[in-house]
Order: structure tokens, then sequence, then C-alpha cells
């Protein structure tokens, strides 16, 4: 199938998971969610909004798919995931002080980051809430409590990948390893989650689960190192002013630069990083130093070697490889895509 028609079709499956939860409540606090989610705008009344591509929850049932299970009895894991994704985003927001999410006002802009701290904890609830209706979907209470405890889990390493995430900020040492354990974290932990969630829903073997878990996070790593390069782009185009850079964030491309890097290079992006704040010039001349220190190609390969090795533990599942198709193409689309706008905003 192409790839197009099966976003298509699991994004509309999840689309439809999620409002199902939310139609109950049409204004108030949900309002802000709908808002988020891409279904309306700041005033309530629908739109055709860009809600994100829904990578999490198309993998978890791209992963269900694959190994023979039912993917209306998923529906509710992915949907799960979804939400604790989003609840990440809006605080995320808040925290980096981030204007927009999906080229419009982001919700603490528009609610205030009260009333968006709000939002963010009332998805996080959904997000558990949804979980309960895989028993009413024929899911053994067993694989229900199991589930929770990985989304309970990965939830965790998220909110610790973005602690470090924030640290590092105003942190200027910050080597390779640090970096992996931060992504491993704020990025990772999600897609591994979402692969375990089918796994668990359609076999419940716990070393597909286990391999699944391992092929997620490397594939969440490349996806980060990836995101990282994309940023960059962004920055030098001049189409952002107040990228990561610019929010001093250890990006892959800047960490490598720091710990790899000729000593001159590590000496002026010290100094650079040592301001309370950067200016354009500061942003061009990092971007200037990245390049000329072979950072953004590091990258590139470092972000294809854990997407090979995230698909060569496909490769140990004993399952015919024609069941794998659908999630090599989403887990290459995600790797290899051409920039945020393909097939619509993360």
């Amino acid at each position: 199938m192409e790839l197009r028609h099966v976003f298509e079709k699991y994004r509309h499956q999840v689309e439809g998971e999620l409002r199902a939860a939310l139609e109950a409540h049409p204004v108030g606090l949900y309002q802000m969610l709908r808002y988020h989610l891409g279904w309306s705008d700041r005033d309530g009344r629908p739109v055709d909004g860009p809600g994100g591509k829904r990578l999490r929850p198309i993998l978890c049932l791209s992963t269900c798919e694959a190994l023979g299970g039912d993917v209306q009895q998923a529906l509710p894991a992915a949907a799960a995931v979804e939400l604790i994704h989003n609840f990440s985003l809006v605080h995320d927001d808040i925290e980096d002080e981030s204007p927009e999410r999906h080229d419009r006002p982001a919700v603490w802009t528009v609610w205030g980051p009260a009333q968006a701290i709000n939002a963010g904890d009332s998805m996080h609830s959904l997000a558990w809430l949804m979980l309960t209706r895989l028993q009413q979907r024929g899911v053994a209470p067993e694989k229900v409590l199991w589930s929770t405890q990985i989304l309970d889990e990965a939830t965790l390493r998220l909110c610790e990948g973005q602690f470090l995430d924030i640290m590092y900020q105003e942190q200027l040492d910050v080597g390779l390893e640090e970096y992996l354990a931060m992504t491993k974290g704020k990025t990772a932990a999600l897609f591994s989650s979402a692969m375990q969630l089918g796994a668990v829903v359609a076999s419940g073997d716990r070393q597909t689960v286990d391999t699944l878990a391992r092929s997620g996070t490397g594939l969440g790593i490349a996806f980060q190192i990836r995101d990282d390069v994309l940023d960059l782009d962004e920055e030098h185009a001049g189409e952002v002013v107040t990228g990561d850079i610019a929010r001093k964030k250890k990006t892959f491309p800047v960490v490598y630069a720091q710990e790899r890097g000729t000593q001159k290079a590590r000496q002026e992006l010290r100094r650079i990083y040592s301001k309370e704040r950067l200016g354009r010039a500061d942003v061009q001349r990092v971007l200037s130093i990245l390049e000329a220190e072979g950072a953004l190609e590091q990258a590139e390969e470092t972000a294809s070697r854990y997407y090979q090795e995230a698909m060569a533990l496909l490769e140990e599942l004993r399952i015919p490889a024609s069941s794998l198709d659908t999630i090599r193409q989403v887990a290459r689309f995600m790797v290899e895509r051409g920039g945020p706008s393909a097939m619509g905003p993360d």
C-alpha cells in the first residue's frame, strides 16, 4: 500500500478514537484541547487545521497489524500515546516560551500559561482513561495492566528527558552520551512505547515486545537527530528567529562540534553559548562552525546508523518479512522525511 494511503487510513481511525473521547465535552477546558489538536479555532469553530502526523499512534497500529493483531483493539492504546505526546507538547511550548505550534498561536499564548498547564494535564489524564477502553475492546485485563505500566514508564522517561533538555540549555559541557540519554527520554520513549503497545495487544509475547522496545528506541533517536538537522536548516534559511540555537538547545550537531570539533571551534562555541542571549549574528556564526566541523554530515550518518539498527532488530522477529513492510515504510518516512511540512506537521 502506498505510504500516503497508509497514513490516511490509520490517521482517520486515530482521529475518530480521539474525537470520541472528547465529544461529550464540547466547551470550557476541552475547547483548548480541540484547538491544540487542530479541530477548532480559538473560538471553538470547527476548522480543518493541522493536527500533526500522528506518527506515534500510526507506528503502534502498524506494529499491531504486522503481528497479526486487531487494529480496532489497539486503537485506544494508539490514542493514549498520542494524548501523552500532545500533553508534552503543550507543556513544552510553555517551558520554551514558543509562541507557535503548527503555524498558529500555541495554547499558552491564547489562554495563558496557567490554563495551558490545565490543558496539558487533562490530556495526561485522558490518556489513562483511553487505556481502560482496551478491556472494552476485548483485550485481556493482564494486557491492559501491562500496557498501563509501559505508558507510565515511557511518560516518566519523557519527563526525565525534558528535565535534561532544559538543564542542558545553560550547561556548556554536554557530551554525546548525555545527549543520547536526554533523547532516549524526551523523544525515543514514546516511539518505543508505541511499538510495545501494538505488540502487547497483538501477541503479548514478551520477547517480541522487548525487541520492539529496542527498535522503537533506535528509531526515536534517529528521528530526533534528523529533527535537529531540520531545525538548523530553518534557522540557516532565516525562517525562524527563536530556533534551537537561539534557545541554546544542545542538539546533536552542536554537541558533536563541542565534543569532537577543533580546539578553535570548541572555544568559540563556548564563548557564544556563555552569553545570556544569542542574537541573529550568533546563530549564523554557530551554523558556520557546525558546517565547517562536519557536524551536520555526522548527524545524518548517526541518524542513519540508528535507523539501520532499528530495522535490523525487526528482522529478529519471527514473522513474514512482508508483514513488516508497513512498519518499514513508516519508519523510513520518519527518518528520511524531506522537512516538517511533509504529510503535515509532527
